[in-house]
């Protein structure tokens, strides 16, 4: 008899943005005529960049030839964009970094979700609330989270992030093992200062945890002084793990390139009190349960080094972050508390008179036909808030201002 891991059953029936496809496509079949302007997702609409696309025909074109045709590549990224990452994100910033501890991955979100099957289940883990739901789900689905109770996972020490804190989440008052850290923030769209970074590296290494940093957006930001890497910090390499995405740094959300840092000096308890570095492990698990990132989508995402490929990409970086301008600017004027939206491509605004995230979302969707995202299914402290995404068209942006503001003015 074969047996279901359970564990699955106690996750909530369907994923966050599987509801809102599902009411979305509800609404759209009940009113065909309607215009809907989707600012829920987090997808990008601008094209590859040329020195992208003129980097993943040359590719095609070698995999054509015998002389240059490559078969299966290293699971942990063939060495040339490893060392483009290294010179390009890692030392300008002052971090040093040795190849090995550099993993080519198809995207941030599978490393975020995979890491844990080097972990033990025992470990505790601590998350800033509202938080990306994949880190939950991940927990959740092997038992690491415990069980699902009023909204809240019972094994996970939630820190709010709210209007009250400045969004700064407080450190944890116990020891715990995991933690997980995303700046700029996904959804909040808010950053957190050199400082208050290192008061967290601090913690971690007094208590032997690890931080799981996610810098997906770090391409985002605008300010100087707002740390890039954790790394950035002294002592990180020590207790933090990194991910990057080139998703929405090149828009590479159908192309599928990430990379996640391990650093070798990293190390993690067996149940006896060995201390085990965790490089070798990851690597281990990537040359096991993982085929590699295909030689192309290198090709592609070295481009993004050149200096045209820099050029080109910081220029869609500022288009999407007009977007988040005039975004920001229409809210506030239409008497909206916002945030985000300066250092990273999200706005994050509070509901209006009261209203739940999801009583905000039908409203919004059947009166301007604006598609949002709850605040709630990032966590328990997300109810009151939404999110809008300006990775749209500029068009698409502007009309959803100009609606939204006539209809707060209604």
């Amino acid at each position: 008899m074969a047996f279901v891991n359970e564990n699955f059953l106690k996750l909530p029936v369907s994923y966050l943005f599987t509801d809102i496809a599902r009411k979305v496509a509800a609404f759209q079949k009940e009113n065909p005529t309607a215009q809907v302007i989707r600012l829920g997702i987090g997808d990008v609409t601008q094209p590859l960049a040329p020195a992208v696309i003129e980097a993943l025909h040359k590719a095609v074109d070698e995999m054509a030839k015998k002389e240059t045709f490559r078969g299966y590549g290293p699971e942990h990224g063939y060495a040339f964009l490893q060392q483009a990452i290294i010179e390009n994100d890692f030392l300008p910033r002052g971090i040093e970094l040795e190849m090995d501890e550099v993993f080519v991955n198809d995207g941030a979100k599978s490393d975020t979700g995979n890491i844990g099957d080097i972990l033990g289940l025992q470990n505790t883990l601590c998350m800033t609330d509202p938080i990306y739901p994949v880190y939950v789900d991940s927990n959740a689905m092997c038992g690491r989270a415990g069980d699902l109770r009023d909204g809240a996972w019972s094994r996970i020490l939630y820190r709010p992030c709210n209007a009250e804190n400045g969004f700064v989440p407080a450190l944890p008052e116990q020891a715990v093992d995991i933690i997980y850290l995303c700046y700029p923030n996904n959804p909040t769209g808010t950053v957190i200062t050199r400082e208050q970074l290192k008061a967290w590296v601090d913690y971690a290494l007094a208590n032997g945890s690890i931080i799981m940093y996610d810098a997906a957006y770090e391409a985002y930001i605008q300010e100087e002084g707002i740390p890039h890497s954790i790394y950035e910090i002294e002592g990180a390499k020590r207790c933090a793990i990194e991910f990057h995405s080139y998703s929405k740094t090149a828009g590479f959300t159908g192309v599928r390139c990430g990379y996640t840092i391990v650093p070798l000096e990293l190390e993690a308890t067996t149940a006896s009190g060995e201390r085990v570095a965790l490089n070798p492990l990851w690597n281990r698990r990537q040359c096991t349960k993982f085929n590699g990132t295909s030689y192309i989508q290198h090709r592609a995402a070295e481009a993004i080094y050149t200096p045209e490929g820099k050029r080109q990409v910081r220029e869609t970086i500022q288009y999407y972050m007009g977007n988040a301008k005039i975004m920001r600017e229409a809210l506030t004027a239409a008497g909206m508390r916002v945030f985000g939206g300066v250092n990273a491509p999200y706005i994050w605004l509070q509901t209006p008179d009261g209203l739940t995230s999801w009583q905000f979302f039908e409203q919004l969707l059947s009166g301007p036909h604006i598609v949002g995202t709850p605040g709630v299914g990032f966590g328990p402290s997300g109810e009151g808030y939404f999110r809008l995404t300006a990775f749209g068209d500029r068009g698409d942006c502007e009309r959803a201002m100009e609606r939204l503001t006539k209809w707060l003015g209604k």
